[in-house]
This record gives C-alpha cells, sequence and structure tokens, in this order.
C-alpha cells in the first residue's frame, strides 16, 4: 500500500517547491523506483533531500517494527491455539499429524526468527541511545585474542590477504605466497574465525536500512554533513562519512607520503607489521631484529570507541580528524566498521559506483537506497572510474621492477607463482611492441611514429600478441597473491626515494644488481613525472615534485583488468607521441551502463539528482535502458525556482548591433566581422550592466584569438575603460586570486566608481570557472554565453562513442543518438555556464546566449525549465538591449525604494 505524509521536519517554514520535492522523493523511494530530481541551486535542494528521505526512513522502519510485531504476535496465538486443541492421534490420522507437526514447527522458527530480530533491534537502539547519552561502554571479550581478530577484520576490509609467517628469514614479506588458483576457499576459512568471534552486543555484521548518499567531490559532501547537522534530524540520526586514507588518516608518518597509494602501502605494512609481532611474542626462538614500525591507532579499543562517537554524533571529515587525535584511533577504519550500523552514509562516487573499492569499503546495496547528487556528468563519471591509461614510461618501469624482483626471488617462488609473474612480462612486453618500442631500454631515447589509432579488445589482444593469455585468471592472480603490493614493497625497501640499499645479509653482487635497477627506476620516474603533469599546472607540478609516482604495477593492473570487459562495451586506444615514454595505451569504456547495473539492480531505490539534469534523453537511454531498467520504474520530477519570475531576464540574440548574424559555427567564428561585433555586443552590455558580467566562451583557444583581435582593434581598450577585465587562469592555483581581485574590483566600484561599472571576466566553458564557482549577488548580474560549445568532433574518442550509440541506440526525433550526444554535451555544458549567476531567493541576473542556433526549438527546450519558460529570442539587437536595460533600471528603482522603506 503506498505511503504518504502531509508534514515534513523542516529547520524553516519550506518553500512550496521543497515541499512538492520532499512529496515526490517520498512516494518514490516508497514505490522503489529509479527517480530522476532536478531542483535549481539556491531552491534548498540538499534540506529537501535529507528531510524528505529521512523522513521517509523513520516511517519505514517504524512500518517494518509494527508489522513484525503483529506478525510475532499472530504466530504466537496461532501456536497457542494449536497446542490447545491439538488431538489424539491414531494410527489412520498419520498423515495429518506429520502435516501438523511441519506447520507448527514452521511457525515455531518463525516466532524465533522475529523474537531474536526484535532483541536485536532493541539492543542497537538502548546501545545508541547510552552511546548519544555519552554512557562508557564495557566490551566483554570472548577471548584475549579479540585484537588479533580486529586485526584480521581490518584486513579483510582492505582486501589485504594474510600469508603464513615463517621464522623471519631475509625479504619473507615480499616473497608472494604459494597461490592456488581458482581456490578461494582458503581465503574464506582464513577469515571466518575472525567473524565469527565477535561478540554479538558489538553488532558489527549485521546491517540496518540505510541511505547512501553520494557526490563528486569531499568539499560538496562536508557541505551535505552541515545540512544535516542544520536539520531537525541531528540528533537522531547515525551518519558515517567515508574517505580515502589521504583524507582520514591521522598518522603523521604517514600522512607525510603524500600519495594515495604510498600511503595505502605504507598503511597495509603497518598493519601486518602489527599482527606478526602478536603472533610472535609468545615465540621465544624468534631472531632478534629491527623492529618493525606499526600504527598506533588501530588498537581494537579504540576503534570501537570511535566508531561509537562516530554513530552518536553528527560529525564531518574534519571533525573526524579531530575526534581520531583525540581518542589516538584511525578514522578511516573507524568509519568503517561503524558503516552496518549506520542509517545515513555519506560516500564520494569513486567509493559507490566500482565495485570492488565499494566492497573494500564494507558498503552493502542490497535493498537499501541510493542518493546520488550533483550527477549531471554521472554517465561521464562512470566511463573515467572503469577507463585505464598507461603510458610507455610506466610499461618499462613495472617490467623492470618486476624483472628484477623475479631475479632476485626466483629460488624462492613457487612454479605457479614463476609461470603468472612470466605471463604478466610477456603480456607487458606485448603492450610495449604495440606502443613501436622494446622493454629493456630507456623509454626516453625510444622514437615511435606519431599517430593514434583505435581498436576493439579483441584486436588489440590480437596486436599485442597477447590474445592467448587468459586475463581473467591473471586478473583474479593479481587480487589474490597481492603481487603489486609485495613489488611496491620490494622497490620501496631497495630503490625508493630516499631509501638506502639494504648491505645487511646482502652479496656485492646482489647490492650491484639492485644498484643498477635503482639508477633506471630513478630515471622512469623522472619520465613519469615530466609527462603526468599538465602543462601549466603549478600544483600537479609541485606535487610530481614532491612525491615519487605511484607504483606503476598498480596501474598495470588497473590496465589489464579493463581488458577483461566485454568486446563490445570498450575500445583501445593507442596513441604514439614520438617517444616511447610519452606514447600511451589507453581503454576507453563505451558503455557506463554495464558498471552501474549492479548498483540499480540491487538497490530498493535510487535517486539521481542535481541542479541542472536537463537534458534527460540521453541519460534515461544510455545509463538507465541500458541497464536493464524499464520505462515504468522510471520517474522524473522537476521543480521550479525559488526566485520571482521577473528576477531572470535569459535573452537569445540572432543578431548584433550592426546586423551581423550571429552564426558561431567554427568556420564562421573567426572571421574579423563576427570578433568585432562580439566586441561591440559586450561593450553595450557593460554600458547598462552593472556590478560583474561574466562571459564564457567555447574554448581556449578561440577565447586567446579573440582578445588578440580586439587588443590590435582596440575593441579591448574601450571594454576595459567601462569594466576591470580579468581572464580565466590557465593555473588552477591561481583560481582563487582571481576571483577576489574580481570581487574586491566590483565592491570598490559600487562605493566609488572611478568612472568604471564593475569587473568583465573572460571564462572557457568547462573550464574552471564553468562549474562549482558561485557568482551571486553583483558577481554574476550578466552571464554571456557566447557560441555554442560543441566537443571537438575530431577526437577518437568522442567519434568511437558516436558510433558506438548508433550501433546500439534507437534513432529518435529524426537524429542519430550520437548527434544527440553532441547536442546533449554542448547543452549540459550551457547549463551548467549560465546557472552560476542565480544563487538564492533574492538574487537577480540576466543570460544571453550569442548564436542564432539557440532560437531552435529543439535547442530551446533543452534548457532548464525555469529559463526556457522565461527566454525571449530576438532576431534583431534593439529590442534585446532595450529589454536589458529596463530589467537593471527596474532593479535599481526597486533597490532604492527599498532602502528607502528601511531607512523611514
Amino acid at each position: 500500500m503506498e505511503q504518504g505524509r502531509d508534514h515534513f521536519p523542516f529547520p524553516y517554514q519550506p518553500y512550496p517547491i521543497q515541499e512538492q520535492f520532499m512529496h515526490a522523493l517520498y512516494k518514490a523511494l516508497d514505490q522503489g523506483k529509479v527517480a530522476i530530481f532536478e531542483s535549481p541551486t539556491g531552491t534548498g535542494k540538499s534540506l529537501s533531500l535529507i528531510c524528505g528521505a529521512l523522513s521517509w526512513l523513520t516511517d519505514y522502519e517504524e512500518r517494518k517494527r509494527q508489522e513484525k510485531a503483529a506478525l510475532l504476535q499472530e504466530g504466537q496465538a496461532s501456536l497457542s491455539t494449536a497446542a490447545a486443541r491439538s488431538p489424539a492421534c491414531s494410527a489412520s490420522a498419520e498423515p495429518a499429524w506429520v502435516t501438523d507437526f511441519v506447520q507448527k514447527k514452521s511457525e515455531r522458527d518463525l516466532v524465533s526468527k522475529l523474537k531474536e530480530e526484535e532483541l536485536k533491534r532493541k539492543k542497537r537502539e538502548e546501545r545508541l541511545e547510552m552511546i548519544r547519552n555519552n554512557v562508557q561502554l564495557k566490551y566483554a571479550m570472548k577471548r584475549k585474542s579479540c585484537e588479533d581478530d580486529e586485526a584480521f577484520k581490518l584486513l579483510r576490509l582492505s582486501k589485504e590477504e594474510q600469508t603464513e609467517v615463517q621464522h623471519d628469514p631475509e625479504d619473507e614479506d615480499l616473497i608472494i605466497p604459494e597461490y592456488e588458483s581458482d581456490d578461494e576457499s582458503k581465503t574464506r576459512s582464513r577469515f571466518s574465525a575472525s567473524e565469527d568471534d565477535i561478540d554479538d552486543d558489538e553488532l558489527v555484521e549485521e546491517h540496518v536500512t540505510k541511505i547512501y548518499y553520494s557526490s563528486r567531490t569531499h568539499s560538496q559532501l562536508a557541505q551535505f554533513v552541515h545540512e544535516v547537522q542544520k536539520s531537525p534530524f541531528s540528533d537522531e540520526i547515525s551518519l558515517v562519512t567515508l574517505g580515502s586514507r589521504q583524507n582520514l588518516c591521522v598518522n603523521e608518518e604517514v600522512r607525510r607520503l603524500g600519495s594515495v597509494q604510498r600511503m595505502n602501502d605504507r598503511c597495509l605494512e603497518m598493519q601486518k607489521n602489527k599482527h606478526e609481532k602478536q603472533l610472535h611474542e609468545d615465540d621465544v626462538k624468534r631472531k632478534r631484529g629491527p623492529a618493525k614500525s606499526v600504527c598506533p591507532h588501530i588498537k581494537a579499543s579504540a576503534l570501537q570507541q570511535m566508531r561509537d562517537g562516530i554513530l552518536g554524533k553528527v560529525r564531518d571529515i574534519e571533525q573526524l580528524l579531530e575526534l581520531g587525535r583525540e581518542t589516538r584511533s584511525c578514522p578511516y577504519y573507524s568509519s568503517r566498521l561503524a558503516v552496518p550500523a549506520a542509517q545515513l552514509v555519506v560516500l564520494p562516487y569513486q567509493i559507490l559506483l566500482h565495485e570492488a573499492t565499494r566492497r573494500a569499503a564494507g558498503v552493502q546495496l542490497k535493498d537499501q537506497v541510493v542518493i546520488i547528487d550533483e550527477a549531471h556528468n554521472l554517465s561521464d563519471t562512470l566511463s573515467c572510474i572503469h577507463s585505464a591509461e598507461l603510458t610507455g614510461a610506466q610499461l618499462c618501469c613495472a617490467h623492470s621492477q618486476l624483472s628484477q624482483y623475479a631475479d632476485r626471488y626466483k629460488s624462492r617462488l613457487k612454479a605457479k607463482n614463476v609461470m603468472y609473474v612470466k605471463q604478466i612480462l610477456f603480456v607487458i612486453e606485448g603492450l610495449v611492441q604495440v606502443l613501436g618500442g622494446k622493454v629493456g631500454r630507456n623509454p626516453q631515447s625510444q622514437t615511435t611514429q606519431s599517430g593514434s589509432d583505435m581498436l576493439t579488445i579483441n584486436n588489440f589482444l590480437f596486436k599485442a600478441q597477447i590474445d592467448n593469455i587468459n586475463l581473467f585468471k591473471l586478473q583474479r592472480y593479481f587480487e589474490k597473491s597481492m603481487i603489486s603490493r609485495k613489488l611496491g614493497g620490494f622497490v620501496e625497501k631497495y630503490v625508493g626515494s630516499g631509501v638506502s640499499l639494504h648491505t645487511d645479509g646482502t652479496s656485492n653482487k646482489e647490492n650491484r644488481r639492485t644498484g643498477g635497477l635503482h639508477h633506471y627506476l630513478q630515471s622512469l620516474q623522472s619520465t613519469q613525472s615530466a609527462t603526468a603533469v599538465t602543462p601549466g599546472d603549478q600544483q600537479g607540478s609541485a606535487e610530481a615534485e614532491r612525491v615519487p609516482s605511484a607504483s606503476p604495477m598498480m596501474q598495470v593492473e588497473g590496465f589489464f583488468k579493463t581488458l577483461t570487459n566485454s568486446n563490445t562495451d570498450g575500445r583501445v586506444g593507442v596513441h604514439k607521441q614520438g617517444t616511447l615514454s610519452e606514447s600511451s595505451v589507453k581503454f576507453l569504456l563505451l558503455n557506463p551502463a554495464v558498471h552501474f547495473a549492479q548498483v540499480l539492480k540491487e538497490c530498493r531505490a535510487v535517486i539521481i539528482a542535481g541542479g541542472t539534469m536537463q537534458p534527460v534523453s540521453d541519460f534515461k537511454q544510455e545509463l538507465l535502458f541500458a541497464a536493464g531498467v524499464r520505462e515504468e520504474r522510471i520517474t522524473e520530477f522537476s521543480c521550479g525556482h525559488v526566485i520571482p519570475p521577473e528576477n531572470v531576464l535569459p535573452l537569445v540574440l540572432c543578431n548584433g548591433p550592426s546586423g551581423q548574424e550571429l552564426d558561431f559555427t567554427f568556420q564562421s567564428r573567426e572571421s574579423p566581422r563576427m570578433m568585432d561585433e562580439t566586441g561591440r555586443i559586450l561593450s553595450n552590455i557593460c554600458n547598462v550592466v552593472p556590478g560583474g558580467v561574466v562571459c564564457f566562451f567555447p574554448s581556449y583557444e578561440y577565447l586567446r584569438r579573440i582578445v588578440s583581435h580586439w587588443e590590435a582593434s582596440g575593441a579591448l581598450t574601450r571594454l576595459a575603460n567601462k569594466k576591470k577585465i580579468f581572464q580565466e587562469p590557465k593555473k588552477a592555483s591561481q583560481v582563487e586570486q582571481v576571483l577576489s581581485e574580481f570581487s574586491r574590483c566590483i565592491q570598490r566600484c559600487a562605493v566609488d566608481s572611478g568612472g568604471l561599472t564593475g569587473s568583465l571576466l573572460f571564462s572557457v566553458v568547462g573550464g574552471k570557472m564553468s562549474e562549482g564557482i558561485n557568482f551571486s549577488d553583483d558577481l554574476g548580474r550578466c552571464v554571456v554565453m557566447v557560441g555554442m560549445p560543441y566537443p571537438n568532433i575530431k577526437s577518437p574518442e568522442l567519434q568511437e562513442k558516436m558510433s558506438y550509440l548508433d550501433k546500439h541506440l534507437r534513432h529518435t526525433g529524426g537524429r542519430s543518438p550520437g548527434q544527440a550526444l553532441m547536442e546533449n554535451l554542448c547543452m549540459k555544458a550551457v547549463n551548467q555556464s549560465i546557472g552560476r549567476a542565480i544563487r538564492h531567493r533574492g538574487d537577480y541576473s540576466t543570460m544571453i546566449l550569442c548564436d542564432k542556433r539557440y532560437s531552435r526549438p529543439a535547442t530551446l527546450c533543452k534548457l532548464p525549465t525555469w529559463i526556457k519558460e522565461r527566454a525571449s529570442t530576438h532576431t534583431t539587437f534593439g529590442p534585446a538591449f532595450a529589454a536589458l536595460r529596463k530589467f537593471f533600471l527596474e532593479k535599481k528603482k526597486q533597490v532604492s525604494t527599498d532602502g528607502s522603506q528601511k531607512s523611514s
């Protein structure tokens, strides 16, 4: 039966559209829908999601409790009645007696199960209540070995398989354990003891009904947690924030390593050292040697204490770190231990959307609710997460590392390990040959013929001559043997940055061998650092100098995994760039639905939300229908904006002030006439628009060309006489500085203009300022879109994607799916850019779309509803400019009237 709610708890009186949003969300969750929700920035989307979803969760849990109580009462009554009227049995009535016995046993089992679940629920609620009341909990341990069990559990959560520990021979921790292919029973049984020995009172493994909330960045997740803290549910909800070790580690020794991979490796090594230390503390025969470093933050009692602290109060990542330092406990593992008992889990895309990472974090989606926010680029995000790229430098480095490793330990590796290591080396050698190079030589000195080629997976395997290798078995070997981590430990021990080669117990021959490896790998690492940094990215450059590149074998493992995708779902790009070190092989996922399907299948309901979700047609086709979701399970909700209609003025310009038709197609936009006309449009706009004007161009190259033209013609000087001009910086580290100066100039002009009316910012669609930056109030009184930012049609990746869609999706509206993809990518970028200006109820702004192509009905309908409904198209410039002038005159008059009323 469909449930509903008349009232939703809210921190203030909600807007009508927020109430509509919460009602629609509640209904979608109750009916188990896959729902697409669009709510413009400034309409309180986060609070609507929180209050609507948590209201449903509260009601759902109460309904479930009542249903179980009724079932329990009914079952007990049935058993009592059956016992009271149990007749004497005769030989002839034996079949009826057997039937009656089976029926009563079934009822007894049901009653017993319901009683057990009710008891667990009460224990859980009592325990959370005690935590919230800050009562000191006492934990009853079944064995003295509980900390051993906890260490096992942590290793299982991070997919780190323990190996049998011998009596400390040299480099034992670097040797790959004996590998039993296709036999996972040993892995499972190895951890069964630790799972069974955990006390029931800890409720470690029991997952309650929960909501998983996911967004793109940690800053967006932190904002969401702050909204939860302001909501009426802050004192009664159990919330956990998940993140990477880079975000959650409090061990300063590990944090100093910088790169995610090095932090992961060091953390797991410390756990292993701790476990070995515990196993050997009673072993009097153990050889004495240098003490191995262990992490002081993963003691079981401290982890349990912090887990309870997490469940008892809503905390963001900064507060988690503070709590971890106070309790000397690890926030990374404590948060994962808290997941089963949490009602709301907040996590980034990478954890939710990647199956292996999801499993390692203890995230279980079966019959749970998932909310994916800021989802306008969900399809691209899925493709990026499941794509991989390998440079020639990385391949040569990985081959050299593994060859040296196999050579050093060849007498101590089991036969199957030797076989798989040889297979890995063979595959790497094949990949290098595809790039036109050879292993064993410096990749910087090997030249290749420049060019790109896009191949199916099967054709790529044939070209690399590795089609006879079973990549599925190889991938399973990577996972079970942990060869990437063993190799990383080997490199760090002998050739890691700043680590001298071990001389104790090694011969001069071994020193010479690893010494050569050290110098060779150092040269490759410097090559990688040089090729991995985007030109002009000062921050990335500094990080590359500070932190050595991650283990290339990890990258190789990731690339191998992508090659196990279905042949139709992906392509492999071979890009030769002149030298082997700069050349690369790249896997491109064409069908993101294949990895999203499991989320959609397992979850009770999936909510896909964003400020601007238009256009949704390709989204539904590419992600939902392709994943097997039926039309009847999909629902859409799009709400208007909270601002009054008169606070926004969208204008479509088909012609400029001199009558020049605005055609910014690639063939026409660089003509001097088009550039001059664009300058005249901006000059007129700057005459009447106060404060800040943000002008978006389709590419960095076009921005450079048009600014150069304006400098030569004098148009730039004329613009600078009206507004101070700023340009989007090339370096990400300078964005904050440019925005601050842009803002300060607008504030100064509001007090003392000195002839200037504010600031003019030149930006690029899809650049650093087209998404995630707020141009609220005077910072963005007008947003100008110059042309239509179509993606580069010459891109091999885009051409392959379009071809794939044309083959696998149906044609609609007279356009092929590939053409629709181009238009939708363009309009998504436009919508993100023009939505930067309106950020709250009292805000007002204008949007000017300069290109006759915006006037097409098919294009207009892909604008957000609240903009499309208020947009007007102008074939001549005069009426559009008059409307613009009138808009700001009325706003100025309104501000003056409001000021007079306040002063009186």
